[in-house]
């Protein structure tokens, strides 16, 4: 797992090296310069291109960004790159570092301009704004950035595409739409947040020699996952048996709608639980039994009327891990399922779908939720507008600065919350994951439930919240991203992501 860092949090990294540790500024810069450098060399090695096809503008502002930039185009030639400088804004205003390069430019020749033609150069190098943009772009900084859109060039940017909020991934009036992005030692929460994750496209981290120290002294709080944090997955032992894995129960399923507890059932057994049982209406025991015959049922009868609590409560005994709401609806008969489960449960719970949209809608189980609520105990699984509905809060006030909401409803509220969007947030008011697998092919009709599934079968497995959340969602992502490579993003279904974990969850 590797840690995500606002632009304040960078800013602190970056003084800690300097001031505390001793890291002169213009060692940092030049190494940040060198690997921006070599991406750049790197391009015109994979296209074969000699070096005197090459026409490299380099963009800078008067930030130290603009001086990682000059160090760039500096390189750049000494290496028998043609590179120029186009400089923005007054010289007399630009750092002292930024004027120390480009004194040291002036010296060895570096052509630098202060305007140009775009069309004339291949690649276009970006390092006009760094990470502590705060205000909307205009004027002239506007206007270039537009033609940096407008051209046909491969465009590199230097930490971050100017024009992105480091921290919320906000298009700051206008981007830099990059081909790839050389960022310097930690990515920023904004590079991969959309939209601006689409801005940055393809990220080098580069290593320009910030001590562990340092970026440990910020204490950082956000964090995303890749591929080899497949080896923390609860283990599964040689001498084992069913017991030993976890017994999942999922209330779902309204009458004649059984497909949304089937997912999240067929799933949590994919993911290593040791038995799932469905308690869901009666009508749907057939076709369930047809299609899962792995999975034990535990069925009513609406039109019964009888009351369900005996029924539920001996079914919540049996659990180890409780999953309410997939496909459950939201009549009288659902909403007396979820006060039982509210009530009485002393496992781990996860709170999805229409249980979701009861609690939104019903101020007398919100009050029981917080009244039975001990904490570590409850995962909430909204999608954007079910949060919605749950928070009271609209969409936009949401996903303004998704991560902060996301940490400080979880806090609030004392659970796990998985905040389902493009890039999903999970937190449990402490620290918060951004999952940045998956793709587009998963906004499909049951994709969440299957999500679900996988969610409670790591909690059987003796996962903790904050784990099977955060897990649970990248292994989602990566199942989606595994299948769509024998297919495409239009064809893929719920079902195929379920295919996919076989192939994804390897140790």
């Amino acid at each position: 797992m590797k840690p995500l860092v606002t632009k304040n949090e960078m800013k602190r990294v970056d003084g800690y090296s300097i001031e505390t540790i001793g890291i002169p500024s213009a060692v940092l810069m030049e190494k940040a310069a060198m690997s921006v450098a070599e991406a750049v060399r790197d391009y015109c090695l994979r296209k074969e291109y000699s070096y005197p096809q090459q026409k490299i503008l380099v963009v800078c502002g008067t930030g130290n960004n603009g001086g990682d930039g000059v160090a760039v185009a500096r390189i750049l030639n000494e290496w028998g790159f043609l590179a120029s400088v186009l400089l923005l804004g007054e010289e007399t205003k630009a750092t002292e570092e930024t004027k120390h390069q480009l004194s040291i430019a002036r010296r060895l020749e570096v052509e630098i301009q202060h305007e140009t033609d775009f069309n004339e150069y291949t690649i276009i190098v970006d390092a006009i704004f760094g990470i502590g943009l705060s205000r909307e772009i205009t004027g002239n900084y506007r206007e270039v950035i537009e033609k940096i859109n407008q051209t046909k060039s491969w465009v590199c940017s230097v930490d971050i595409p100017s024009g992105i909020h480091a921290d919320t991934g906000t298009v700051m009036g206008v981007a830099v739409k990059a081909d790839l992005t050389v960022t310097f030692g930690i990515k920023k929460i904004g590079m991969v947040l959309y939209p601006g994750c689409d801005y940055a496209n393809r990220v080098i981290v580069a290593d320009i020699g910030f001590p562990k120290k340092a970026v440990e002294s910020v204490c950082p709080k956000v964090f995303y996952l890749e591929p080899e944090d497949k080896k923390m997955l609860p283990e599964r032992k040689k001498d084992s048996n069913k017991g030993m894995y976890g017994r999942v129960l999922i209330i779902g399923g309204s009458k004649d709608m059984s497909g949304a507890c089937y997912l999240s059932a067929k799933a949590a057994y994919r993911t290593g639980a040791g038995l799932v049982k469905i308690m869901t209406e009666e009508t749907n025991r057939i076709i369930l039994q047809t299609q899962l015959p792995e999975a034990l049922l535990a069925t009513y009868k609406i039109e019964d009327g009888l009351d369900l609590k005996e029924t539920v409560l001996k079914e919540l005994n049996w659990a180890t891990v409780i999953v309410i709401g997939p496909g459950l609806g939201t009549k009288k008969h659902a909403e007396e399922l979820l006060k039982t489960v509210l009530e009485y449960a002393l496992v781990p719970v996860i709170i999805d779908a229409d249980a979701i949209n009861l609690l939104a809608q019903n101020q007398y189980l919100k009050e029981l939720f917080q009244s039975k609520n001990r904490g570590e105990q409850f995962i909430f699984t909204p999608h954007l507008k079910e949060m919605s509905r749950l928070s009271g809060d609209s969409i936009d006030k949401i996903k303004a600065n998704l991560v902060s909401y996301g940490m400080e409803y979880a806090k609030k509220e004392k659970i796990c919350l998985v905040l389902k969007d493009a890039r999903t947030i999970i937190s449990d008011g402490v620290v918060a994951y951004i999952n940045c697998s998956g793709n587009n092919g998963m906004s499909t009709g049951g994709s969440g439930d299957v999500l679900t599934g996988i969610i409670a079968g790591l909690l059987a497995q003796k996962a903790t919240l904050l784990e099977a959340g955060a897990f649970g969602v990248y292994l989602h992502g990566l199942a989606a991203d595994r299948e769509i490579l024998e297919g495409n993003t239009y064809s893929l279904i719920a079902s195929d992501i379920i295919k996919g974990l076989k192939k994804e969850i390897t140790k």
